[in-house]
């Protein structure tokens, strides 16, 4: 398919079984529920789809099966970045293979490497597919900021670079990327509280571990705001604004995992040493889902 990425992308879950290996039918599950809640595409393998406690393996079977539920109808974004530029390669051509639209590479993520290092890493990488590549921008997780100076470097020196994901939670820095590089590569926006507000800068999108759980809602702000509606997407938004909020304030994959548990998709446990939610998340989630659906049934 030709890539349009664009709007709410799914940053999907990895469901396990209860003997803990992955399980596919629930992964399916998810693509599909992502994709009749309007969802504009879905993100394998992402820090909410607990990548870096999987195998090799197991990061590719769960690109070949998203790649597989979606079945074209959404772009599918595959993150394949790996410690080092040969695993990266290896994961990034998989994808390429398998029939993933969009490439996204997070630098290395254990040892410190400097500005220069990186510039090599993803260079490399890049320059293995032909496929578009998403930058992943996590500072907490990599211990290196891609900060505007550096995506406009990189955006001019690697012609596959054509998208960010900027989870610094950084709104300054987001608004820099959207405002003075929108020419050169798209920026979504990869801190879910931000979803409006990025969306109202000029975001290209949001990648979001909460559309697990309101993928419909989260379509709705976009095609809102889309459409220059913004008292619809204010009023959605201020709806499903506490359970967003209240995910990324709990420790998040163990709370998506208790509010899709709690919505009736059986997602498993987070792996260790990720523990699970705790009794008062749990509690906090389902009230806050509670509160979610009184104000649905208010505003219909």
């Amino acid at each position: 398919m030709s890539v349009n990425l664009h709007g709410i992308l799914t940053a999907l879950v990895a469901p396990f079984t209860a003997d803990g290996s992955l399980d596919e039918t629930a992964l399916r599950s998810l693509v599909e529920r992502s994709i009749a809640g309007g969802v504009n595409g879905v993100v394998a393998n992402g820090s909410t789809g607990e990548f870096s406690a999987m195998t090799h393996d197991e990061r590719k079977r769960v690109v070949e099966v998203v790649v597989e539920a979606a079945a074209g109808r959404v772009p599918v974004v595959a993150q394949t970045g790996a410690t080092t530029a040969r695993e990266a390669i290896e994961l990034t051509q998989h994808a390429q293979q398998v029939g993933a639209d969009v490439a996204m590479i997070v630098t290395p993520y254990y040892e410190p490497i400097s500005e220069e290092e990186t510039v090599d890493y993803l260079k490399t990488v890049c320059a293995s597919v032909s496929i578009p590549v998403m930058l992943y921008n996590i500072p907490p997780a990599t211990g290196i900021n891609l900060d505007p100076e550096l995506v406009g470097r990189l955006a001019d020196e690697i012609p596959n670079v054509k998208y960010i994901k900027d989870s610094s939670a950084n709104m300054e820095q987001a608004v820099q990327l959207i405002h003075h590089l929108s020419g050169k590569i798209q920026t979504f926006v990869g801190w879910d509280v931000l979803t409006l507000s990025g969306l109202l800068e000029g975001a290209a999108g949001i990648v979001a571990g909460a559309a697990n759980v309101v993928p419909a809602e989260l379509a709705q702000v976009y095609a809102a705001v889309q459409a220059g509606d913004l008292a619809a997407a204010r009023s959605t938004w201020n709806r499903i604004y506490p359970v967003v909020d209240g995910l990324i304030t709990e420790p998040f994959i163990p709370a998506i995992k208790v509010a899709l548990s709690q919505q009736g998709h059986s997602v498993g446990e987070p792996r260790l040493p990720i523990h699970p939610a705790s009794q008062a998340t749990v509690q906090r989630i389902s009230q806050l889902l509670g509160q979610l659906e009184s104000a649905k049934a208010v505003a219909n």
